[in-house]
């Protein structure tokens, strides 16, 4: 039994992760980047609090079949409850201890090393899951990282690390994006409700000596009104533009959403962001938005969006979502008739701010106070948690 040592710190979510989907990889199990995030995204999302609701988190997004349990089990008790347990297989995938890890010697899979709680995956789970008989210090370190995960999930995006940043971007690609709906053109038969349907009511009649036995009927059915994305990317939202970006991936992939990217210029990434793999769709931004952490230039942008796509559809009716900060070195009467126009075809404007989610904030900067008269609702968007009123604002029903 390893001993904990006495200057527990409270761990990082990223770096428990990080380190535990490697001790998977070294023994032997196909753990790839995604089932980590899976794993991450799991914990943050239930809030995971308890040693049998870490153990059922990773099973259920790291594992790919039972023959796995038995070195997840033993992997799982050495990172989170301090115990080095491997399985009867650990002599082809040999599981290192932490302090044999730090000084490169490698530990003998000895039989008085192996615990009896690793030697079934179903009862090792009772073992490490049961709640009211958990140690103190087991109960402590999974309370530490619960509050890890409430940190990380409220946590600034300009104040997190490069490994939490990408971790959330991440996490941000696969939220749940679901517009609202509208009234389609088009309609279809209905049974009971909707306009009475004469043409087909006498197709029917035909059958029927031409006596309309039943009235046919019609109605307009519903589709989601369509997203528009245009984000800041000039240098003052530099902290910020990843996790949008990944956000605007999700949204691309999941509900054909427009996206735009704009610094001194605009630039439209919808067949970009639309490509399969992640790494070539990101490389593929970098070579169109040239403007990348640049000036700001958000009316001439807007006006760009609307003579070249705006007007021919894709902003009318439409969920038109802003991220700036609202900081422009052009003129604030181009952003103000690039608004008026906007809000004119657009059903709905939210403008995401991260900078107002600070103390004492007032919209001062010029460019933002020529566009809060004719946006709809501001949000911040500032933290995982607060994406959560990004996609609420953008899920509202109509009034």
């Amino acid at each position: 039994m390893g001993e904990a040592g006495p200057e527990r710190a409270a761990p990082d979510l990223a770096a428990i992760v990080v380190a535990f989907g490697e001790r998977l990889r070294a023994a032997g199990l196909p753990v790839t980047p995604e089932r980590s995030t899976r794993f991450a995204q799991a914990i943050a999302l239930t809030g995971a609090s308890r040693l049998r609701e870490l153990y059922w988190a990773g099973r259920v997004t790291l594992l790919s079949g039972q023959e796995q349990l038995a070195a997840y089990d033993a992997v799982f008790a050495e990172v989170f409850k301090g115990e080095l347990a491997l399985p009867p297989a650990a002599q082809q995938a040999p599981v290192p201890s932490p302090r044999a890890h730090e000084s490169g010697e490698e530990q003998p899979a000895g039989p008085a090393e192996r615990s009896p709680r690793s030697a079934g995956g179903v009862a090792a789970a009772g073992e490490l899951g049961a709640d009211p008989g958990e140690e103190p210090q087991d109960q402590e370190a999974a309370l530490a990282a619960a509050s890890t995960t409430e940190r990380l999930a409220v946590r600034d995006f300009a104040d997190c690390t490069p490994e939490e940043l990408a971790m959330m971007a991440r996490l941000a690609e696969q939220l749940a994006l679901v517009p609202p709906r509208r009234r389609s053109r088009r309609s279809h038969r209905h049974a009971r409700a909707g306009r009475p349907d004469v043409r087909a009511t006498l197709r029917a009649a035909r059958r029927t000596g031409g006596d309309p036995v039943r009235l046919r009927r019609r109605r307009r059915g519903q589709r989601p009104r369509r997203v528009v994305l245009i984000a800041d990317v000039s240098g003052s939202m530099a902290p910020y533009s990843r996790v949008y970006l990944h956000l605007m991936r999700g949204a691309v992939r999941a509900v054909h959403a427009e996206s735009f990217v704009f610094a001194t210029r605009l630039t439209r990434l919808t067949r970009l962001l639309g490509q399969g793999r992640p790494d070539a769709a990101y490389r593929a931004v970098a070579r169109a938005a040239t403007d990348w952490s640049g000036g700001t230039r958000i009316g001439e942008a807007l006006e760009t969006f609307l003579a070249e796509h705006g007007r021919r559809g894709v902003a009318r009716g439409a969920i038109v979502v802003i991220v700036s900060d609202g900081w422009d070195v052009g003129d604030p009467e181009v952003v103000d008739r690039a608004m008026a126009r906007l809000a004119r075809l657009a059903h709905r404007i939210v403008w995401v701010n991260p900078r107002s989610a600070r103390p004492g904030f007032e919209p001062l900067v010029a460019g933002l106070r020529a566009a809060l008269p004719y946006v709809d609702q501001v949000v911040s968007g500032h933290s995982l948690r607060a994406l959560d009123d990004v996609l609420a604002a953008i899920s509202a029903p109509p009034g």
